[in-house]
């Protein structure tokens, strides 16, 4: 698996996907280009699978630890607000934000995501982290968990978040961080397999380290803060052990907003709105 790093140490794959579900240009039948075809195929069979290790079939293992770091850090900026997650997935963490927001909205191109999300009654539509489609300021919490380490144009999506969140608010964006024990699994690891004929490695994977997000803060915000997911776990593996995953959560916790966030696996950078 191939995986390109941003920042002094940038390598690119020399194959260019172009872009996950979340990325691409919501819209219906086929496209111009078979490549989005693909990609797109390739998260509604993922969305088949999506659910097995993760809640509400799995309500302590190493996925809820994620999702629970995220979800605390959105809750932190917009309970009580609208909120819209790029690349909502089957809905997972929008079903609980709007437990606390005034209003949660999502975007997914994966129709199969779209399907299981919409099941559970949330506000979702197709639509593209690249061009999303809601007016200027719509949002005063505009997030994106696990989807922009798959958009080769992260300048162009981090943009467009910025552009529909308000002035003072706060654009929630997560990288994968190539200073962590996640990264160094996935270089040394096999490509995880997500169905029957698909593999992690089918799809583009960019890792940017905590200079390079700094450099990619969107124009017009200032990186205020960040917080780290996944600093000390070393396996996700180790999220099944019940005694040292009861460990690992309260440490996770711990050091989140601290300075060993530099060294999370997710790397959740909070970029504030003139």
């Amino acid at each position: 698996m191939k995986l390109g790093v941003a920042g002094p140490r940038a390598e690119h794959s020399p194959r260019t996907f172009a872009g996950l579900a979340y990325q691409l240009r919501a819209k219906r039948g086929p496209s111009m280009d078979p490549e989005l075809d693909k990609t797109r195929a390739y998260y509604d069979d993922f969305a088949k699978r999506y659910e097995d290790q993760r809640r509400p079939n799995d309500g302590a293992g190493y996925h809820a630890l994620i999702d629970d770091l995220e979800i605390d850090l959105v809750a932190r900026y917009g309970t009580g607000k609208e909120v819209l997650e790029c690349g909502c997935g089957t809905g997972l963490i929008l079903d609980r934000v709007r437990s606390f927001a005034l209003a949660a909205r999502g975007i997914d191109l994966s129709p199969g995501m779209l399907e299981r999300a919409r099941a559970r009654g949330l506000d979702v539509r197709e639509g593209s982290v690249t061009s999303l489609p809601f007016e200027d300021a719509s949002f005063d919490v505009t997030c994106s968990f696990k989807v922009l380490a798959h958009v080769p144009e992260i300048e162009l999506a981090l943009a467009e978040m910025t552009r529909v969140t308000r002035p003072g608010g706060v654009v929630l964006a997560e990288f994968y961080n190539p200073l962590s024990f996640r990264a160094l699994a996935k270089r040394i690891g096999p490509a995880g397999k997500i169905s029957d004929a698909k593999r992690e490695s089918d799809v583009f994977t960019r890792f940017d380290d905590p200079w390079a997000v700094r450099r990619l803060a969107p124009a017009g915000t200032h990186l205020e803060t960040a917080r780290g997911v996944r600093i000390v776990t070393p396996a996700a593996a180790a999220m099944r052990l019940p005694g040292i995953r009861s460990v690992l959560r309260r440490v996770e916790h711990l050091l989140a907003d601290t300075p060993a966030a530099f060294f999370g696996g997710f790397y959740v950078a909070v970029f504030r709105k003139a």
